[in-house]
């Protein structure tokens, strides 16, 4: 299951590489906005996410438990949740957009562009939060191929649409924003109809099914949304220690953080993966194979994301010039790869465990697990390399954070102790759900 999602997510990433290299010719200008709208897009992705989460634990139980109309109903509830909860944050950032870059410590001559880039970005990262309940769906069935697909064919237009918008256009840093405007609006219309095409939606048919499905919905949502919270919280607060070193070394963050969502890109395809198959597993109370399957995931984390950090040192030198044309942007990009993805091994790891410790249903124990890595390790240490070092202090801080939590991931996912989830037992938490949906 593992293998479509990893070749999508690459496609998606390779995109958004692409979709950096267009911007980093644009100027440090350009580069610095983008930089400064990631902690915004990360809080975006943390709703997203943590509804995703959701749906797949819910769905993969319900269906574990061979509960499908009840799966097919909450499909239908998450979608519209998800509709609304995006509609509305993206209304709320459109219309506060000046006090956040104000707070984030950006220039004001920087609002003009701001406000040209912000309204297609927004547009386009709620396509993107739609198309991504979409994916929760289908991998919530077992089903990851499909949606695979659809990733790579989403990055293509992305790709293709990118110097049309950006450069033939004269667009600009927002010819960006509309190209991925363009390319997950068609992948939504593929993606829903294929949804519409399996019957997986179905209208819930009395007010008690609606409420107790949102309540079992939000019980996993909650915690696994707060825990999504976390690291753009942080990336708030990081950013505004980045901004004090100047727009140039906010750039390089920027671009920084887009090589490591690249760089970490088979943990990503694997909290995608593993969710269902653990949803599954839990609703069929097979928990040792659970404790084996997170044993086998975590060992391959490790070996390869250590891998992935030797090629990044390799190239890092001509990549960094590639990725901007800014030659201090350049410089400061290079030091970052030469620091950073040496810790992609430790951020791995508690990504699996925080993604399987949600899967299960023990979405509190993912967010101390989140509140220990980012508030414990990162943070304390990024401000301190700030302090003492400057900017490579902060990319050294940074490196340090994530080892460091990846050592002391204490809080280890452990099968014995989660919590009873049977769909078979009477006092099972959402029991009273099922027993209205059949009567």
């Amino acid at each position: 299951m593992t293998w479509p999602m990893l070749i999508g997510m690459l496609a998606i990433s390779s995109g958004q590489l692409v979709d950096s290299a267009f911007i980093g010719q644009l100027g440090a200008e350009p580069l610095a906005v983008v930089g400064f709208s990631m902690p915004i897009y990360q809080l975006i992705i943390g709703i997203q996410v943590g509804l995703g989460i959701a749906t797949t634990a819910v769905i993969s139980m319900a269906l574990g438990a061979d509960k499908t109309a009840y799966a097919k109903q909450l499909g239908a509830l998450i979608i519209a949740t998800g509709f609304i909860l995006i509609s509305l944050l993206c209304l709320l950032l459109w219309a506060t957009q000046s006090s956040i870059f104000s707070l984030l410590g950006a220039d004001a001559t920087l609002l003009p562009l701001v406000r040209l880039y912000w309204f297609p970005w927004l547009i386009s990262c709620w396509l993107g939060a739609m198309l991504y309940f979409g994916f929760s769906l289908f991998r919530a069935y077992g089903q990851t191929r499909f949606p695979g697909i659809v990733l790579v064919f989403t990055s293509l237009i992305n790709i293709l649409l990118d110097p049309l918008f950006i450069f033939t256009f004269d667009m600009g840093l927002a010819g960006a924003a509309w190209a991925t405007v363009g390319a997950f609006g068609l992948g939504c219309i593929i993606i829903f109809v294929a949804i519409y095409r399996q019957r997986w939606v179905q209208l819930p048919n009395t007010l008690a099914i609606i409420r107790l499905g949102l309540q079992r919905l939000f019980s996993f949502t909650a915690p696994a949304m707060l825990s999504q919270f976390l690291p753009p919280l942080t990336a708030l607060v990081a950013t505004g220690l980045v901004a004090s070193h100047g727009n140039t070394i906010v750039a390089a963050w920027g671009l920084g953080s887009r090589m490591e969502f690249f760089s970490i890109i088979i943990v990503l395809s694997l909290t995608m993966s593993m969710p269902p198959i653990i949803g599954r597993l839990r609703g069929r109370q097979q928990l040792a194979q659970i404790d084996q399957l997170m044993r086998i995931a975590i060992g391959f984390v490790i070996v390869f994301q250590l891998f992935v950090a030797l090629m990044i040192l390799f190239v890092s030198a001509p990549l960094s010039h590639l990725l901007t044309s800014d030659t201090l942007t350049a410089d400061s990009v290079h030091q970052y790869l030469l620091l950073v993805p040496l810790s992609y091994a430790g951020l791995g790891v508690s990504m699996i465990t925080i993604s399987a410790c949600s899967a299960i249903g023990m979405p509190a124990q993912a967010v101390i697990i989140s509140v220990i890595r980012l508030f414990g390790c990162y943070l304390p240490l990024l401000w301190i390399g700030s302090i003492l070092a400057g900017p490579t202090g902060l990319f050294a801080g940074a490196m340090l954070g994530n080892l460091l939590a990846g050592y002391l991931r204490k809080l280890r996912l452990r099968s014995r102790k989660t919590p009873n989830l049977s769909f078979s037992n009477k006092k099972a938490q959402d029991s009273t759900c099922f027993d209205a949906f059949h009567h």
